[in-house]
């Protein structure tokens, strides 16, 4: 999001920030859900988070859900009870692209974490008494990695137990170079080589209720349950894109709105 030279991230001024409630509390004074935008609100110190949360229930008072995007180093200097006072005043979801579970992958992409620092981010985060949804990018580990990748990535899932959990697959938009440039032996992994790291994935998940999606527009295939529950109902839908693709709805690389 913020590779482009013309797009740097920063906290916006204080002052700024109360504007902007003002302005919106006068046009969506019922507004009920807000999410802290654009780029990794967390990233802000306590006291900040604080403030802006204190601002939104003042101004909103039908507000029930806060969310953001996390990266898991924003929690390291956060402590337990000072995310459970967000959550008190309304933090309720926190989405963390953790990408991969695997620290090689994690390490060429130049994610800046490792599985053991977003497993540890995830449990904090649910001992506040915050909801997680965790992100998983099908692809990542290219053709070379992709075994590990998905065995990894299963394996901080299980651990962390997140509240949801939702898998895209990596695309690149406006190509890959840049990332060739660290990672010069990706190759991004063909349909069904996606298909099979999805398979291995949801075989090697160990959940109690997380509920899993991967509907977002870059997936070929759709699917939605909770697992473990629907475990065994989604890896027949991935076994039958594996064996007669023809069998099972597939989007189009047309539909994929990437």
């Amino acid at each position: 999001m913020y590779t482009a030279p013309q797009k740097k991230f920063r906290p916006r001024k204080e002052q700024d920030v109360l504007n902007d409630i003002k302005n919106m509390a006068i046009r969506w004074s019922d507004c009920r859900r807000v999410f802290l935008a654009d780029g990794d609100a967390m990233t802000l110190s306590f006291r900040r988070l604080q403030q802006v949360l204190q601002l939104l229930n003042e101004y909103f008072p039908s507000l029930q859900r806060v969310s953001s995007y996390c990266l898991p180093r924003n929690l390291k200097n956060k402590s337990v009870e000072e995310l459970q006072a967000l959550q008190q005043l309304k933090l309720d979801i926190l989405y963390v692209g953790a990408e991969s579970g695997d620290d090689l992958v994690l390490e060429r992409v130049g994610k800046g974490e490792t599985q053991a620092s977003t497993i540890a981010a995830l449990h904090k985060i649910k001992m506040a008494g915050i909801k997680s949804s965790v992100m998983i990018l099908n692809g990542l580990g290219g053709q070379q990695y992709l075994q590990q990748h998905a065995l990894n990535s299963a394996k901080l899932v299980n651990e962390a137990q997140p509240d949801y959990l939702a898998t895209l697959v990596v695309s690149f938009p406006m190509g890959d170079a840049r990332l060739k440039s660290q990672y010069p032996e990706f190759n991004l992994p063909s349909q069904q080589e996606l298909f099979q790291e999805v398979k291995l994935f949801l075989e090697t998940t160990e959940l109690e209720k997380t509920i899993f999606r991967s509907d977002h527009a870059s997936n070929y295939l759709v699917l939605k349950g909770v697992l473990n529950k629907d475990k065994e109902k989604m890896l027949a839908m991935v076994n039958m894109a594996l064996k007669d693709p023809g069998a099972v709805h597939l989007r189009q690389e047309w539909q994929r709105g990437l």
